[in-house]
């Protein structure tokens, strides 16, 4: 099928462009402030709406500089290296959400020695936001024409600019399902259910890192990258730490080695 003809642009005012690109982010961002506040009442979490609030802004930091950084380090270093100023180019793009989410990580440290919370807490709250950033995100991927998937014959592939006349995998969507979709239910269901500590946390770095690490397998691999060792991506090698971490910080959890 051919692709949606779809105004990157939402409104201009003035000279002020309104992308849905930027609206996804900002969408994102407000509906994780909602839901945290949501879950840490209904779970009696020692967390104010401000704390909330002051957690949500250094986390904002933490995605834009760790997902900038770790795609100038992780994707494309010799580029970079060589040009040092480009990277802190954030609008031409490049963005790695595995960078992000260790920008996150740190934030999230410093953010509860300051407020002497425990960080199982604080990454479980997390947690569950994050999923609605990413759903968001991959919509707005989507609606950009960018990080397509391979050449596929399913009837709902689509012919994205810049891609070729061969009909590709909107791999952008699947991700926005699995990553957003399924894995906010799943975190937030798991809140719900007012499972032990660290579980919303462990489950959300395992099942992120499975389901990114498939979709992979129908994602193209970025141009200058192509597959590495073993005919894996990039995108799946640092999947798995991710997927194993939260394996391990699950088994180590039940076993009663880690506590608030």
């Amino acid at each position: 099928m051919p692709f949606p003809q779809i105004d990157p642009v939402i409104f201009h005012i003035g000279p002020l462009a309104v992308h849905w690109y930027g609206m996804m982010y900002l969408l994102g961002f407000v509906g994780g402030y909602l839901v945290m506040q949501r879950v840490a009442r209904f779970r009696c979490l020692p967390i104010s709406k401000e704390l909330i609030s002051d957690l949500l802004f250094y986390a904002v930091l933490g995605v834009v500089l760790g997902g900038r950084l770790g795609y100038a380090l992780l994707y494309n270093p010799s580029y970079y290296l060589s040009r040092p100023l480009e990277i802190f180019y954030v609008w031409e793009g490049g963005m790695s959400f595995h960078g992000g989410l260790l920008g996150v990580l740190i934030v999230l440290l410093l953010f509860c020695k300051k407020h002497d919370l425990s960080l199982l807490v604080v990454a479980d709250l997390a947690a569950v936001a994050v999923p609605i950033g990413l759903g968001f995100g991959r919509i707005g991927n989507f609606i950009n024409a960018e990080l397509w998937g391979r050449v596929t014959d399913v009837p709902w592939g689509v012919v994205f600019p810049g891609g070729g006349t061969a009909p590709r995998h909107p791999s952008q969507l699947y991700e926005a399902l699995l990553e957003g979709v399924v894995l906010f239910v799943i975190i937030y269901s798991l809140h719900r259910l007012k499972v032990k500590t660290g579980v919303p946390g462990f489950c959300f770095l395992a099942l992120y890192g499975l389901f990114r690490f498939l979709i992979e397998f129908v994602r193209q691999p970025d141009a200058h990258l192509g597959f590495l060792w073993g005919g894996a991506t990039m995108g799946q090698l640092l999947s798995l730490p991710m997927l194993l971490a939260g394996c391990v910080g699950m088994l180590i959890l039940f076993k009663g080695k880690l506590h608030e």
